[in-house]
């Protein structure tokens, strides 16, 4: 079978499906973080990738001092934020507070870099 490349419409579709799995297992293993389905954790992958890609970049420069003060304590802080911003925009995902989102969020970075790290290992042609 023939995989489209990393560009590629498919590949996007395996990661999109791949983070929204992974944010599923979040959700059923961190006490505060809820989904209400998968459609939820779809939504609430997209938003968070859009969130990561546009708005963290900014978000990090800006509180660089900051990050730099608290020797990268902060990024936790921003991810959370990302978390709680997903939360807030999809009616089917809730994270209860602060907490949970952080750590949440450290759980999440790892278990999706688990998945990709299976799928790749599966499908190496669909790109590293």
């Amino acid at each position: 079978m023939k995989f489209i490349g990393t560009s590629g419409l498919l590949y996007s579709l395996f990661l999109w499906l791949i983070h929204a799995a992974a944010l599923s297992v979040t959700a059923n293993s961190i006490k505060g973080i809820h989904l209400s389905g998968f459609g939820a954790a779809l939504a609430a992958s997209v938003v968070l990738t859009v969130a990561n890609h546009f708005l963290l970049p900014v978000l990090t420069i800006l509180t660089l001092p900051l990050t730099v003060v608290t020797l990268g304590f902060f990024w936790l802080l921003l991810y959370g934020a990302m978390l709680k911003l997903a939360a807030a925009v999809i009616p089917g995902f809730i994270i209860t507070g602060w907490f949970p989102a952080m750590i949440g969020a450290v759980f999440l970075a790892v278990v999706h870099g688990l998945f990709r790290f299976v799928f790749h290992l599966f499908f190496p042609q669909m790109g590293a």
